[in-house]
């Protein structure tokens, strides 16, 4: 008996889902868009929320910027649920290999006692700025409408809890614990954290999404995170033989390095939406660099000595063309 085998090919119907054809057409899509497009809830809601009345629970209206549609804000990552914990896993290993390896050797205990309280004197009080920033960014995602805004928020907000976690884990191994509630002290009565709670405070009670956005995830951490983590960590303790630092707390300006694309391509789309946009993302970010840069001077001042206020305007001036390629006016 013979057996006639033959190969059909079968045309799906559909090659995606109809909610991301109406922004892509019909054609294959990949997992970042199926997770994204087309998501956000628009219509038949139960209720309003009672704690703020006038809005529906995702309502367009809580920020000033208008955009015809809230999809256009992708990441350029591409980050939906399932890549991103992948990468970040991996990042996580990374990390648990310097952390081995700094113990093994005992490469914090190598460093000399004036550079090791320094460091703990100058980080230690970043814990909460970073706690802030997760707070801040869980506003975004409560606040913001669209997925493609909101879902990398929460991503971003779980990343600066790591940020944090970080921080609170180099604490630990170059010092005893008694250098956290140092830090938690300082953050609360030196007169050098002050400005910079008051700003981060501030951003708490800050209700417009996208303001709340550049003020953080652009202005804030725009000029924390290379001053602190490129400058000082990286090119000032480094050299002074705290490489043990800079392996401990790598992910940091890795993890700055990639979400800024992000945050670019945000503030990117926005702008180039209206007129009306542009400005408004201009004033935000001159209002809100002006205030995280004078916030920082005495931080700068802290760990860099003299040379701080000319690393802290040189890093404003790199934030500045940041804003610029991005289409604002600054």
């Amino acid at each position: 008996m013979n057996i006639d085998l033959q190969a059909r090919e079968i045309q799906p119907l559909r090659q995606t889902f109809a909610r991301v054809a109406a922004h892509t057409g019909d054609k294959p899509a990949s997992r970042y868009l199926e997770a994204t497009l087309g998501v956000q809830a628009t219509e038949h809601f139960q209720y309003r929320p009672t704690w703020e009345e006038g809005y529906e629970l995702f309502d367009q209206r809580r920020t000033a910027v208008e955009l015809k549609d809230w999809n256009a804000l992708r990441d350029p990552r591409q980050y939906y649920y399932a890549n991103w914990t992948m990468t970040r896993a991996r990042q996580q290993d990374a990390m648990e290999a310097n952390y081995q390896f700094v113990e093994s050797r005992l490469l914090a205990q190598k460093m000399n006692d004036t550079l090791r309280a320094q460091v703990c004197t100058v980080l230690m009080p970043l814990r909460h700025v970073a706690f802030g920033g997760n707070m801040n960014n869980c506003s975004i995602c409560s606040r913001g409408y669209g997925t493609a805004f909101t879902a990398p928020a929460i991503f971003h907000a779980m990343d600066q809890l790591g940020v944090a976690q970080y921080l609170t884990r180099l604490g630990l191994v170059l010092d005893e614990p008694g250098v956290l509630e140092a830090g938690r002290n300082d953050w609360l009565n030196s007169i050098i954290w002050q400005q910079l709670r008051h700003m981060v405070e501030d951003m708490l009670v800050t209700n417009d999404p996208v303001e709340l956005f550049v003020a953080q995830n652009l202005a804030l951490d725009g000029l924390l995170y290379p001053l602190m983590f490129d400058r000082y960590v990286d090119d000032h303790v480094s050299l002074q033989g705290g490489t043990a630092v800079a392996m401990l707390t790598s992910f940091i300006p890795e993890w700055h390095t990639e979400s800024a694309r992000w945050i670019d391509a945000v503030v990117k789309v926005a702008a180039a939406e209206s007129t009306h946009n542009r400005d408004l993302l201009t004033q935000w970010v001159r209002q809100w660099t002006e205030r995280a840069q004078a916030a920082l001077a005495p931080v700068a001042e802290l760990a860099l000595d003299h040379a701080g206020a000319q690393t802290l305007a040189d890093v404003r001036t790199a934030l500045d063309a940041r804003a610029r390629k991005s289409g604002l006016d600054v």
